[in-house]
């Protein structure tokens, strides 16, 4: 920690990260990490699985204490503007554990790759690189009587999931992610039947100032260099990742 505090920092992202002239990322928040595991007060377990070889990403999955019969699966996208947090973030884990003992479900947390480091679609291709390997488990691939051998599959989900009943799920960057895969599910996600789609303070943006953008242009300037940071792009905050409209 001296050697990147003694050096120049080239970049900030308020409040979420500085990027120094020797290209060390330092973050300032969402660091933080909460072990998988039996969580005593639900009685909800979760494990970390490598979904992703090649490209390193991960994803934990919830399951409830007591299963009896097949349950619905949420796939989840955390939020934290692209640049920060993880799928292991406390916040995500807490609230996590508390929506799989309510809503009786099984749910996978995907933990994509993050920007700098990884600008977008980065985000986007890990994300979709993840539900189609949620929907291999649906296919049967690679479960020991098929062509494919037992690889990179979850007992979890072959065992418990109704691949009728899935939702996907976002907050912020993550409602973003939700709802890029949900414009691209029919034509490259066949083997899931997502019956829906919960963005909860979807992180678009564009050009045009809209509502309160408009007379609150130091927060309009701060979001366009947050956007324009973790999505090179000569098209700007127009960028169609950025704003679908």
């Amino acid at each position: 920690m001296g050697s990147i505090k003694s050096a120049e920092v080239s970049r900030e992202v308020f409040p979420y990260l500085r990027v120094y002239e020797d290209g060390t990322v330092e973050r300032l928040a969402g660091t933080e990490v909460a072990a998988a595991g039996l969580d005593p007060a639900t009685n909800v377990l979760s494990k970390d699985v490598l979904i992703l070889p090649e490209t390193g990403v991960s994803a934990r999955v919830y399951r409830p204490g007591n299963i009896t019969n097949k349950l619905p699966l949420v796939v989840y996208f955390h939020g934290g503007a692209f640049v920060i947090a993880s799928s292991a973030d406390p916040k995500y884990h807490t609230s996590l554990n508390n929506l799989v003992a309510e809503a009786d479900i099984i749910l996978v947390s995907v933990n994509y790759r993050l920007a700098p480091e990884h600008p977008l679609p980065a985000a986007f291709e890990d994300s979709l690189g993840a539900l189609k390997w949620v929907a291999s488990h649906a296919k049967g691939e690679g479960d020991g009587n098929g062509p494919l051998p037992v690889l990179n599959q979850e007992a979890w989900l072959r065992e418990f999931v109704d691949f009728d009943k899935v939702f996907l799920a976002g907050d912020s960057a993550g409602s973003s992610i939700a709802h890029y895969l949900g414009l691209r599910i029919k034509d490259e996600v066949r083997d899931l039947k997502v019956l829906g789609i919960v963005m909860i303070m979807p992180y678009f943006w564009g050009k045009k100032p809209i509502g309160v953008e408009v007379t609150d242009q130091f927060r309009k300037q701060m979001v366009d260099n947050w956007w324009l940071f973790v999505c090179p792009s000569d098209k700007g905050c127009d960028d169609p990742l950025i704003n679908p409209l």
